[in-house]
């Protein structure tokens, strides 16, 4: 039985798929199984993978049911007792395996563990996350997932393993969400088990965005059901200002929509003093300025230029 089963939704990723996989493959920990999960890929995806040969590989085929439940495809076939992610576009350096088997040995007890990543924009230019109250140095169990992430979410699909019997107690990916399923699977485990972050960058994600305005039709999307979430709420102000912060985010993108009655349903139920000055303004601007700004703000993180409206 290999110690990580690592968990790959492949979808439509021919660009980048072969760099990932030579990504996994070049670990300098070696013992684990690839669960490659192609959800449905009309492109050739499929053929860069069939041209690897590692016994270690394992490829699957489904219709097309989206990311989360290709994810809980792999889970389900996974033999090891630990389980890492990593898409089909974006990259692990050699250490990524060993730095996490490391944080399992020293901290048994988590429900995340969790390495430290970087965003590679598309002029290649690097920008590394901060996240609240952690020290770049520090490794072990964190005080306030939910404070930590604020701006930079710790859990990310790219650089985290988890035990394979977590989520059996705590239940799958949510295969109804089509945005945000990794967003709603971390909170879950957060709000039960310990996290634990390392003090190394061992994964990329390629920040690249598209200048279409495609990836705002949020009206096709199914998001998370912020009210499974508000008993939670009531009693954990940090949660509470953590999702109202993805409620400010789909408001927005609502209203760029042009869907206002479902824009203000989220906007009304976050607690305002959880977010900034600057994001009630930009919510009462009309809607050809949003979409002004949105373009702007996706050319200069194409540019290497990275922020957030939501701080």
């Amino acid at each position: 039985m290999p110690y990580f089963s690592v968990v790959i939704p492949l979808y439509n990723k021919e660009k980048y798929i072969q760099n990932t996989l030579e990504s996994v493959l070049n670990q300098t920990f070696a013992d684990y199984e690839i669960i490659i999960v192609n959800d449905g890929s009309t492109d050739d995806s499929e053929a860069i993978v069939k041209q690897f040969t590692d016994s270690r590989i394992c490829y699957y085929k489904t219709e097309n049911k989206g990311a989360a439940n290709a994810r809980n495809f792999g889970i389900d076939k996974a033999s090891a007792d630990y389980i890492a992610f990593i898409d089909a576009d974006d990259l692990w350096l050699e250490n990524h395996l060993e730095t996490l088997k490391n944080l399992i040995s020293e901290f048994p007890n988590a429900g995340i563990y969790a390495s430290r990543y970087q965003l590679i924009f598309k002029n290649k230019s690097v920008f590394i996350p901060n996240y609240f109250e952690i020290s770049s140095n520090y490794m072990g169990p964190i005080e306030d997932y939910f404070h930590s992430s604020l701006h930079y979410a710790v859990a990310s699909s790219i650089s985290i393993a988890i035990p394979k019997n977590v989520f059996i107690k705590i239940g799958g990916f949510k295969n109804f969400i089509t945005s945000g399923q990794d967003i709603d699977m971390w909170a879950r485990i957060a709000l039960k088990y310990p996290v634990v972050i390392g003090n190394e960058i061992t994964a990329s994600y390629l920040h690249y965005i598209d200048d279409s305005l495609s990836k705002t039709n949020i009206l096709k999307k199914k998001l998370i059901r912020f009210e499974d979430y508000s008993e939670f709420e009531k009693t954990n102000s940090s949660l509470k200002k953590y999702l109202d912060i993805y409620r400010m985010e789909y408001a927005l993108q609502y209203k760029i929509a042009g869907a206002d009655k479902e824009s203000k349903e989220l906007y009304d139920a976050i607690l305002k003093k959880n977010i900034p000055l600057k994001s009630k303004i930009l919510y009462n601007l009309p809607q050809f300025i949003l979409i002004l700004l949105l373009k702007f703000k996706r050319f200069l993180r194409n540019n290497g230029i990275d922020f957030s409206v939501y701080q």
